[in-house]
């Protein structure tokens, strides 16, 4: 069972975690959602399609301007206190590599730390354990926050993502992050070219197996991108197909920019797999 703020998560049931970017440079959105007004409307447009969790970020995970941590701080407290106030039921993450950060987002009200970038910052698992909040251990390959990928190699990427994930999440059980409350992520594209994150969705299965709440961030990431050979605003398809492969093969938790659709990706890929059935069923029944 996943448990993250007041929501219990059956192993079968999909959560859909939708992306709430409060940055003015964000690669897919350019900055939509920078504002309170259009940000806090995206998170009441994302529950009522069916997310479970809202992932707000105050810093872009590409290069670009730096920005410090009070600055992040600013653009990601006030809303969160505002989202939980607003939305009391809804699971709170917070996408930040920062352990400064991570404490000011849990006094405001922050159910879930996902660390995108591998435990760069290894007191930010610490700030999740006094505070019993939910902890995202991603695999990045070694990189640091906001650089690209060059010429990575790996003798077996799938070996290399399971020993950090699994060991980052040990590690935080071990501090006192709820068991229940960690989630291992193999961290598309942060850490890999094309091939490896190819590799990686090929291979999901080996990461469900490890028994912790795999979450899966593939929205029109650029691995899609190449893949298809698609820019940025054409990635969705390439996405939700992904997606359906990932549900298959285990993934539960999928951050995502496309909530609606891929709310129905995942019911229809769990009704085929028998772990929920059809909403009508007239058909032939008449």
């Amino acid at each position: 069972m996943l448990r993250l703020g007041r929501r219990e998560f059956d192993p079968r049931e999909p959560v859909i975690m939708a992306i709430v970017n409060r940055t003015p440079d964000s690669f897919y959105d350019q900055g939509a959602t920078f504002r309170d007004e259009p940000a806090l409307a995206r998170v009441e447009q994302a529950v009522a399609e069916g997310a479970a969790i809202i992932d707000i970020g105050g810093v872009k995970a590409g290069p670009g301007e730096e920005v410090t941590a009070e600055e992040e701080v600013r653009r990601t407290v006030g809303f969160v206190a505002e989202v939980r106030r607003r939305f009391p039921e809804v699971v709170i993450s917070v996408d930040t590599w920062r352990h400064e950060v991570g404490e000011a987002v849990c006094e405001a009200g922050a159910d879930l730390l996902n660390d995108a970038w591998g435990g760069v910052d290894p007191r930010l698992a610490e700030v999740a354990a006094r505070y019993r909040v939910g902890l995202v251990c991603t695999h990045a390959g070694g990189a640091q926050p906001r650089t690209r990928p060059h010429r990575v190699v790996y003798d077996d990427v799938m070996a290399d993502i399971l020993r950090v994930t699994v060991g980052l999440a040990e590690r935080a059980v071990a501090l006192g992050v709820p068991r229940e409350s960690v989630l291992i992520d193999p961290g598309h594209d942060f850490g890999k070219n094309t091939r490896h994150s190819l590799e990686a969705t090929r291979r999901l299965g080996e990461m469900v197996a490890t028994g912790w709440p795999v979450l899966v961030s593939l929205s029109n990431k650029d691995f899609v991108g190449e893949t298809l050979d698609r820019p940025v605003k054409e990635r969705v398809i390439g996405t939700l197909a992904t997606t359906a492969v990932s549900m298959w093969l285990g993934a539960q938790v999928y951050r995502v920019h496309e909530v609606a659709e891929t709310r129905q990706v995942v019911d229809m890929v769990a009704a085929i797999g028998g772990w929920r059935g059809p909403a009508v069923a007239r058909r032939g029944l008449a």
